[in-house]
């Protein structure tokens, strides 16, 4: 069988337009309109291309919600940072305002959680995870004025919101790549293949590594060589 297809993604979203009392820590009265998707970026495991989807000159976000609506009904596994909280439970928002049919079921790994299960750093942000690491950092830009100027369909504004997605996915893969070794909930990559090997990565260049003990039965321990993450299997007698 061939690999699972596993999908890195990040969206940006439009602002709420709202009538407020003032400026600080205030209550929306009624809004004038509501978010919406401005662009998203996206790459496939073992494909080099980022691609960037966005809704300049177009009057909506019905085309590039129906492009990443496609994306998730091919994908296997979803990957995005603070995805399941937002970039996954917005993507479908705009899914379901569209009248768009459900993807199919796929699993998801979201790297927010993962930096906040097992590591005590002192930033979970995509950004600080990537300067800590050492494999980059965001495309530093001109704040709020940079949607701003895409929703005056700005040329220069949307060059360089499209730059910034796609450096948020190349983001996002280097620091899932430094993340995956400890990864014990990792939706099992051998598994979707059908194939023994590391449920992590999916590699068969797996080797025992000694024998543990939990309260009711003996494992084995595999070391991959590829990914160099551990995993445990029933051993057999």
């Amino acid at each position: 069988m061939s690999k699972p297809k596993v999908l890195f993604f990040d969206i940006e979203t439009a602002p709420n337009l709202a009538y407020v009392w003032g400026k600080y820590e205030q209550d929306v009265i009624a809004f004038k309109s509501e978010w919406h998707l401005l662009s998203f970026a996206y790459k496939w495991q073992g494909e080099k291309k980022v691609h960037c989807v966005t809704m300049r000159n177009q009057k909506d976000d019905k085309k590039i919600a129906k492009k990443l609506r496609d994306l998730f009904d091919e994908a296997d596994i979803i990957i995005a940072h603070n995805g399941d909280a937002f970039d996954i439970k917005k993507a479908r928002a705009r899914f379901a305002f569209w009248g768009l049919k459900p993807p199919s079921q796929f699993a998801t790994v979201d790297t927010c959680k993962i930096a906040k299960r097992y590591f005590n750093f002192n930033s979970n942000r995509l950004n600080d995870l990537g300067i800590y690491f050492k494999v980059g950092q965001k495309v530093k830009h001109t704040g709020f004025d940079l949607w701003l100027g895409c929703l005056k369909n700005n040329r220069a504004s949307w060059a360089l919101l499209e730059e910034y997605n796609k450096q948020d996915v190349i983001l996002l893969e280097d620091v899932y790549n430094k993340l995956l070794p400890w990864m014990d909930r990792h939706p099992n990559m051998a598994l979707l293949q059908h194939k023994d090997g590391c449920p992590k990565c999916g590699s068969d260049k797996i080797v025992k590594d000694g024998i543990r003990a939990n309260s009711m039965s003996l494992q084995q321990q595999w070391k991959c060589k590829s990914c160099h993450g551990y995993f445990l299997t029933r051993l057999k007698k």
